[in-house]
């Protein structure tokens, strides 16, 4: 028998918030065509990766400058403006998590993020504030989609198989999810999602605007 669930978890990037390392280098480097080449490149998504599993920005800046010396400046850019790869929150979903706070929805989040990244990124983002925990994948060492990750956030949230729904924007992520036991929902925006929620019975009806005297 199928249980309704009774708390959500959430990932971050691409579900809450926005993230894309060119929204910072589009103001680093005006050429498009040099852009595309350092992105490719240097200071690519791969490159970025390592600090979600653990890794130190002054080990991985000093390897990739070693490897780049001429791009050493604009490497070096990268961990102290590191905020700005972050244009805001995905539109539709402050809204969203704010209407299931209200409702007493337990909220949680898994993230693969930089333990350093974020230390600057969570006082930027009051969204969070409702959340009950969240598990950030540079403090653990364990990336998602890692059945680890997974195990370690039941036994941390306090939600076995069946009383989570997880929402990722990766398949692979949400399939080691349901892997774990729990509902999985792949994110394609905040409409398919509320619907999915609104069918679970964990969203309420957004509140009527008062009528105008």
């Amino acid at each position: 028998m199928t249980r309704t669930p009774r708390a959500l978890v959430f990932d971050v990037g691409h579900v809450l918030y926005e993230w894309d390392i060119r929204h910072l280098y589009a103001k680093l480097i005006p050429d498009p065509a040099e852009l595309d080449w350092f992105l490719a490149n240097v200071v690519t998504r791969d490159w970025h990766f390592q600090h979600d599993a653990g890794r130190p920005f002054a080990e991985t800046s000093a390897e990739l400058i070693d490897r780049f010396p001429a791009q050493a400046e604009r490497i070096r850019a990268y961990g102290p403006r590191w905020l700005e790869t972050i244009p805001g929150p995905v539109p539709g979903m402050p809204e969203l998590v704010g209407r299931l706070a209200g409702a007493g929805i337990p909220l949680y989040a898994i993230t693969n993020f930089s333990a350093e990244f974020w230390a600057m990124f969570r006082p930027t983002a009051p969204l969070f504030d409702p959340f009950v925990d969240i598990i950030v994948s540079g403090e653990e060492k364990l990336v998602k989609p890692d059945p680890m990750i997974f195990a370690l956030a039941q036994a941390r949230f306090g939600l076995g198989p069946g009383e989570a729904l997880f929402i990722d924007d990766q398949p692979a992520n949400v399939a080691a999810a349901e892997a774990a036991g729990w509902l999985g929902h792949r994110f394609t925006g905040p409409a398919s999602l509320a619907a999915q929620l609104s069918r679970l019975g964990l969203l309420p009806e957004a509140a009527e605007p008062a009528a105008t005297p």
